[in-house]
C-alpha cells in the first residue's frame, strides 16, 4: 500500500487524476482530436491496470524501502523544455533545469519526518515506513508521468481508490468528499486563509481594497472566495489585477498605473507562495482519526473533511536600522478557537509603509458622521457614497449610518441630529410678554367697567341714567364685564375645564351684551316714533317685554353651547405640526366639531348685524344725546373687529391663534364700553349742567 503526496504550484489540478488532468493537458499542449482524447482517457482511467513502465520514465530522486511506501512529488527543478508529443512514438522525458532550494527543503522535511517516525518505535510498532520521491519539475506532464510510475508499483487500482495526502494543495474545492473521498492534506484549505484575511482587513476598517493575483487555481479561487466574503461584510473592491505568466513591459506599466492612480491604500495579493506546513504522516486507515501533540507542542488532527486546524502567522515586512528587510510576526489567526478570539494582533509591533505606526486609511469615501446618512452613488460600489444630513425629526447616532431614525411622537431631533429630545410645550402663558399684556388689558377693561358701573349707580336718579331703562344699562355693564373676563380662560396651559369654558363663556357673554344693545336700540326707536307719553307702542314694549326679549335672544346661544359641550366638547391636545419649524409642541384645545365654534360666532354676527341695522335707522333721531348714534358707532367697530378676526384666526400659527381671538374679544369689548358709556360718564362728571331732562330732547324741526 502506498500513500501519494503531491505538490505543485498549479495547486490541486494534478491531484484530480483522470478527466481533470486531461483538461490540464489540453490547456498546456493544445486540444487533441476526439479519437486521441478518448484513447488517453481510457488509458488514464479504465485501463490503468494495463499500463507498463516506459524505459527511463521514472524521475526518481530518492528511495528508501519499507513496509509501507510513501510516494512523494516535489518540484526540485522548475524548468522543463516544452516538447510536443505526437503520440506516434515513445514519449521522451525532457530535461529539467533550475534548482529550487525551497522545494528541496520540502523534500528533506518529508525524509526527516519518515526517519523520525521510524526512529520512534512507539508511533508505529513493527512497521517501517519507506519512500519513493519523484521530481515533478513543476510541470503537469512530468508530474503525471511520475504519478503513473508510482502507481504501477501498487495494487490499488482506479483514481478514486488512491489515498492522497497533500502538503501544498490548498484549494477549497478539494473539501468535497463526494468528489475526492480519499484526499487529505496537511495544509489548511484556502477557505480558512481567506477568512483570516477578511478578518484582518475588517479589523483595520479597510473597506476599499484592491486585489492582485495570478492565473493559477490558488489565486483564482482564493480571490473569488475573498471577494465574496469581503463584499458580504460591507467591503468593496477598488480593482483586480491579474499578473500574466510572462508579462510585458506595457502590461507591467498598466498595472503600475492602476495601483498608483487608485485611492485604495491596501492591496490583497494571492500568489502561489504558501507557508510551509510540517508533513505529518500516519497509517492511512487511521489518518482521519489522528490527534496528537508533536515534539514542538503543536496539536495535530484532522476534521471530518480531512482538513488540519487552520493556523496562520501574520507577518510584517520591516526594514531595520541597517536597511535590511526582516519579517516580524505581529499576530496570528487560529481557526480552532472561538470566532471572537481567532484573530490575535499586536498592533504596537506593526510598522507601516514609510516607517509609520498609524494604521493607514483605505476608504472610497470618508465615514458619514453622526447626524447624517449614506446615500449610494448610482453605478458605483456600495463603499462609495455621499453623506446627507438627516431630515428634521430624524437622527443617526452612529458613524456611517445607512438610514436615519425617526424620532418618536412628541420628540424632535436636536441641532446636530444625533439625539431625540422631548418637545417643549408651547402655549400662551401668563408669563409671556404677550400674555402679560393681554391680562393687563383684560383687567383694565374690568376695572373701567366697574368704575362706570359705580358712577351709574351713584347717579342712577339723573335723567341720562334713567333714560332708556337704567336696568338694561346695568345689565349691559355686567355683560361687558363678563366679555372682558371670558378672555382669561384662553391664557395659560389648556386643560379640560378651560377648553370647555372658554368658547361657551365667550359665546353667551357677547350674545347677552348684544341682546341688551338690541333692546336699547328698539326702545330708542319706539320712544321717538310714539305720538305721546301714553302711546300704545311703549306700553306693549315695557320692562317685562324687554327682559323677555333679552331672554329669548340669549337662550338659543345657551342651548347651542350646551349641546356643543355635551356632544363634542373641546379637549386639550398636543399638536406637533409646528415642531419641524420651531421645535415646539403647541398645546391647544382641539375641537372635534369645528362647526360648533362657527355657529356660535355666526349667531353673534346675526345679532350684531340686526343691532347695526336698527341703530343706523335711528341715528338721526332728535335727541341731544342720541344713543342710537353711539350704538351705531360701537356696532361698526364690533363688526369690523370680528370680520378681521376670521382670516387672522385661520392663518395664525400655534399660540398666536389664541392671541388673535383674545385681541378680538378685548377690542370689541372696549369698543362697546367706550362708545356707549364713556360719553355718558363725561356728561355726568364733567358737564352736569347737561344732565337735565329738558336738555336731553331737541325740539323737532
Amino acid at each position: 500500500m502506498k500513500v501519494i503526496q503531491t505538490e505543485d504550484q498549479h495547486g490541486w489540478s494534478k491531484l484530480s487524476f483522470g478527466t481533470r488532468a486531461l483538461e490540464e493537458v489540453e490547456h498546456t499542449v493544445g486540444p487533441l482530436s476526439d479519437q486521441r482524447t478518448e484513447g488517453v482517457r481510457d488509458v488514464g482511467v479504465s485501463l490503468l491496470s494495463e499500463c507498463v513502465i516506459l524505459g527511463n520514465s521514472e524521475l526518481l530522486a530518492l528511495r528508501s524501502e519499507g513496509d509501507v511506501i510513501i510516494g512523494g512529488l516535489f518540484p526540485v527543478h522548475y524548468l522543463v523544455s516544452n516538447s510536443r508529443d505526437t503520440y506516434n512514438s515513445k514519449p521522451q522525458n525532457g530535461p529539467c533545469n533550475g534548482f529550487d532550494d525551497r522545494a528541496f527543503r520540502w523534500m528533506m522535511t518529508m525524509i526527516f519526518a519518515v526517519e523520525e517516525i521510524n526512529r520512534n518505535t512507539a508511533l508505529l510498532p513493527g512497521v517501517t515506513l519507506g519512500y519513493h520521491i519523484m521530481d515533478s519539475c513543476d510541470h503537469i506532464h512530468t508530474s503525471l508521468r511520475a504519478l503513473l510510475s508510482l502507481l504501477t508499483h501498487t495494487h490499488i487500482l482506479g483514481p478514486f481508490s488512491i489515498p492522497l495526502v497533500s502538503y501544498f494543495a490548498t484549494c477549497a474545492c478539494l473539501t468535497d468528499k463526494h468528489t475526492y473521498p480519499s484526499f487529505l492534506r496537511t495544509v489548511p484549505s484556502d477557505l480558512f486563509q481567506v477568512r483570516g484575511l477578511v478578518e484582518l482587513v475588517k479589523f483595520f476598517g479597510w473597506n476599499w481594497v484592491g486585489t492582485v493575483g495570478t492565473l493559477d487555481d490558488y489565486s483564482r479561487y482564493g480571490i473569488q472566495a475573498f471577494s465574496n466574503q469581503f463584499i458580504q461584510l460591507g467591503g468593496c473592491l477598488a480593482y483586480h489585477l491579474t499578473i500574466p505568466q510572462s508579462p510585458t513591459l506595457g502590461e507591467i506599466g498598466a498595472m503600475a498605473d492602476t495601483l498608483q492612480s487608485s485611492n485604495a491604500k491596501v492591496v490583497v495579493v494571492f500568489a502561489s507562495e504558501v507557508q510551509l506546513q510540517e508533513l505529518f504522516s500516519e497509517l492511512l486507515s487511521y489518518l482521519k482519526r489522528v490527534n496528537f501533540t508533536n515534539q514542538f507542542g503543536e496539536k495535530v488532527h484532522f476534521d471530518e473533511n480531512g482538513e488540519p486546524v487552520p493556523l496562520y502567522d501574520i507577518i510584517n515586512r520591516q526594514k531595520d536600522s541597517k536597511g535590511k528587510i526582516r519579517f516580524v510576526k505581529v499576530g496570528s489567526y487560529d481557526g480552532s478557537v472561538p470566532m471572537d478570539q481567532q484573530l490575535q494582533l499586536n498592533q504596537s509591533k506593526i510598522v507601516w509603509t514609510g516607517g509609520l505606526s498609524q494604521v493607514p486609511v483605505s476608504l472610497c469615501t470618508d465615514p458619514c458622521p453622526p447626524g447624517s446618512r449614506q446615500a449610494r452613488r448610482p453605478g458605483e460600489p456600495q463603499c462609495c457614497f455621499d453623506c446627507l444630513p438627516c431630515a428634521e425629526g430624524e437622527i443617526s447616532n452612529q458613524t456611517d449610518s445607512t438610514e436615519c431614525t425617526k424620532c418618536p411622537e412628541y420628540y424632535w431631533s436636536d441641532k446636530r441630529k444625533v439625539e431625540c429630545v422631548a418637545g417643549v410645550d408651547d402655549f400662551l402663558s401668563v408669563y409671556d410678554t404677550m400674555g402679560i399684556i393681554l391680562i393687563t388689558l383684560t383687567l383694565l377693561g374690568v376695572v373701567m367697567t366697574t368704575v362706570i358701573t359705580t358712577v351709574f349707580h351713584h347717579f342712577r336718579a339723573t335723567p341720562i341714567v334713567r333714560a332708556n331703562n337704567s336696568e338694561i344699562s346695568f345689565l349691559l355693564l355686567v355683560s361687558l364685564k363678563l366679555c372682558f373676563l371670558c378672555s382669561l380662560p384662553f391664557i395659560g396651559k389648556p386643560s379640560t375645564w378651560t377648553c370647555r369654558l372658554r368658547q361657551a363663556a365667550f359665546g353667551v357673554s357677547f350674545v347677552l351684551c348684544l341682546s341688551c344693545l338690541l333692546v336699547k336700540t328698539i326702545v330708542v326707536l319706539l320712544a321717538f316714533r310714539s305720538t305721546g307719553p301714553g302711546s300704545g307702542a311703549m306700553k306693549l314694549f315695557g320692562p317685562a317685554q324687554q327682559r323677555t326679549l333679552i331672554l329669548c335672544t340669549t337662550a338659543p346661544q345657551v342651548c347651542l353651547c350646551a349641546g356643543w359641550l355635551s356632544a363634542a366638547p373641546p379637549f386639550p391636545f398636543r399638536n406637533p405640526m409646528y415642531q419641524a419649524s420651531t421645535g415646539k409642541i403647541v398645546v391647544e384645545c382641539r375641537e372635534p366639531w369645528p362647526a360648533g365654534f362657527y355657529l356660535v360666532l355666526g349667531y353673534i354676527g346675526l345679532l350684531a348685524s340686526l343691532c347695526l341695522l336698527l341703530a343706523y335707522h335711528g341715528r338721526k333721531l332728535p335727541d341731544t344725546f342720541n344713543e342710537a348714534k353711539l350704538i351705531t358707532f360701537s356696532m361698526i367697530i364690533f363688526c369690523a373687529v370680528w370680520l378681521s378676526f376670521i382670516p387672522a384666526h385661520v392663518s395664525s400659527p400655534g399660540k398666536f391663534t389664541v392671541a388673535v381671538e383674545i385681541f378680538a374679544i378685548l377690542a370689541s369689548s372696549f369698543g362697546l364700553l367706550l362708545c356707549i358709556f364713556v360719553p355718558k360718564c363725561f356728561i355726568i362728571l364733567v358737564r352736569p349742567e347737561n344732565n337735565v331732562k329738558k336738555r336731553m330732547i331737541k325740539s323737532p324741526r
